[in-house]
């Protein structure tokens, strides 16, 4: 019988609880939900908050089948808000906002990773934070992710800019900066000419085209995920990976002193010791008194 429990004053029924998600640890799908609905709850809705949700759902654990989804599930409730958002293809279409508890744990009962993009539902297209992915191409690491994070922190200050790291929860980094609202369209041309300049600067270690034959032991700087059609893994969600890795938030103390990558790995299990210890390191991103203008194009 599947269980039935009530969030908020909202019915929900939970499913497979016992179900292995991850081999690798033997965590189940309860284990998830508990990580999704007590451990990280209160940052993640947070960063969830006003923003149209696209959900990568891995329902048989990371081997199983992963399929990619901006509209609403199946079956999604009818009190589950969601938002209309212009797409390419369609003049417009519904996603999900994930809005209070109930929601949150409804959506994590599909088994998802969640992924959001740099703008919110009421403002489409107008960013109020800037993204940077810093993703190594092999033998490279995080640990080369980590000295170009560095580097660009450096260069953000310069215009003004505070900056706020983030694992990709995969092999890489993200970095993130909170903005005053601003077209998508001038967030992705400064993070272009700062990819370029990278580029220009560490000529060893960075690239900023995503052709593979480029990559091998260097880090794309990918600043495409600024597109206002692009999203990015949300702060504190699981990936689909074989272990529960988060896309965790990390101070800058741990990226200058990473030395070897699994410094910078953090599994569910991780993260309640962490919250407790620094609370939401990526607060800042929505604290509107955070927020910077994007410099004036030079």
């Amino acid at each position: 019988m599947t269980p039935i429990t009530e969030v908020e004053g909202r019915r929900l029924a939970l499913s497979n609880l016992d179900k292995v998600l991850y081999p690798a640890t033997g965590t189940t799908k309860g284990e998830v939900l508990h990580y999704y609905a007590i451990t990280a709850a209160k940052p993640l809705l947070a960063h969830l908050r006003d923003r149209p949700v696209s959900f990568l759902r891995y329902p048989d654990g990371p081997d199983g089948q992963l399929f990619f989804t901006k509209n609403p599930p199946p079956g999604t409730p009818s009190w589950v808000r969601t938002a209309p958002v212009p797409h390419h293809e369609e003049k417009q279409a519904t996603q999900v906002v994930v809005q209070d508890l109930a929601s949150l744990t409804w959506a994590a009962n599909l088994v998802v990773e969640f992924h959001t993009p740099q703008w919110r539902a009421d403002a489409p297209g107008i960013a109020d934070r800037m993204v940077f992915d810093l993703d190594p191409g092999a033998p490279a690491t995080v640990v080369e992710c980590c000295a170009v994070a560095v580097w660009l922190r450096g260069r953000l200050a310069a215009d003004g800019l505070p900056a706020y790291g983030k694992t990709s929860g995969s092999k890489g980094l993200h970095l993130l900066v909170p903005l005053e609202p601003t077209p998508a369209d001038r967030v992705s041309a400064y993070a272009k000419r700062l990819a370029v300049e990278a580029e220009q600067e560490l000529p060893e270690l960075v690239v900023r085209r995503m052709k593979r034959a480029l990559r091998p032991g260097k880090v794309f700087v990918d600043f495409s995920q600024n597109a206002a059609a692009k999203t990015t893994a949300t702060p504190y969600t699981l990936r689909a990976r074989p272990e529960p890795t988060v896309s965790a938030p990390v101070t800058w103390a741990e990226i200058e002193e990473c030395r070897t990558p699994g410094k910078l790995v953090f599994l569910a299990g991780d993260m309640g010791a962490r919250l407790e210890r620094y609370g939401d390191l990526l607060g800042p991103l929505i604290d509107a008194d955070r927020a910077r203008p994007l410099p004036i194009s030079r």
